[in-house]
């Protein structure tokens, strides 16, 4: 038994503590919801979701929500079909560029959100006259936003995978770079994409800042709008959008598990 592992009171201590950090503010929030102007509690601010009478007034939030997936979809992709392949070959072929590239991922994160947007707008304003002005092009900085995260999830699956030995084992049977990558390397860094692809998720429904500069409406810019209308539908669609994170994170626990299991 290690002698330096805290003792039983105080890991129970410790996840006490923890567990009522996240959990205070999220039942806070929902007890906010349950306020009947009228006095009281009940669910009648819920039931505003499915009442016509405050449908226009949902209408910002459904429309910032659907762009905000549809950002989360792009970013992702940016992510898998961009930075994870890249990392791999950088593994691969390249590891004394390994620095200079984990230099680079983790860069962003020490770059406040509006001087990335000041640095974009000359950008934004060349992708306005090519792409549009569509909100998906917002995941061009959402890929970069979410890159530090992104690559910390991805290259703890590298480290923990021997990918050099797959890759000459499956080029030895005749297998292409495509097929190696996809067929072989991946299933192996399943962990690692599955979280990355989730923090990008949750960045993104979670980001507010550069959208709002670059005005475009996505999902938190739109419950500012609603806020000014209704302060308890912000909150509501607060907990539903944690909520969909928290089941994210069980699929991907689950998937994570029956890797290991399959493996085994």
């Amino acid at each position: 038994m290690n002698s330096l592992a805290p003792s039983r009171l105080t890991r129970w201590i410790i996840g006490i503590l923890v567990g009522a950090f996240f959990a205070i503010p999220l039942i806070s929030t929902f007890l906010y919801t349950l306020h009947d102007p009228k006095g009281g509690m009940s669910l009648v601010n819920w039931h505003k979701l499915i009442d016509p009478a405050f449908a226009s007034a949902l209408q910002p939030i459904w429309t910032g929500l659907g762009n905000s997936l549809v950002l989360a979809v792009v970013t992702v992709l940016i992510v898998l079909v961009l930075v994870a392949p890249t990392m791999i070959l950088v593994h691969l072929r390249f590891p004394r560029l390994r620095p200079v590239f984990e230099f680079l991922a983790l860069l962003p994160i020490s770059i406040p959100a509006i001087v990335l947007v000041v640095g974009l707008s000359p950008i934004y304003l060349q992708i306005a006259r090519t792409l549009g002005t569509g909100t998906w092009t917002l995941a061009f900085a959402y890929g970069i936003t979410v890159l530090p995260f992104a690559y910390r999830a991805i290259q703890a699956s590298i480290d923990a995978a021997d990918l050099r030995t797959l890759s000459e084992a499956a080029r030895t049977l005749g297998a292409g770079w495509p097929t190696v990558v996809i067929k072989v390397l991946a299933p192996n860094l399943r962990q690692g994409l599955l979280a990355a692809s989730l923090i990008s998720v949750a960045v993104v429904l979670g980001e507010f800042t550069i959208a709002s500069l670059l005005n475009r409406q996505v999902f938190q810019t739109a419950m500012v709008v609603v806020r000014n209308q209704d302060p308890y539908l912000p909150a509501i669609f607060t907990l539903l959008a944690l909520l969909l994170v928290f089941v994210l994170l069980l699929i991907i626990g689950r998937a994570a598990r029956g890797h290991r299991k399959a493996r085994s």
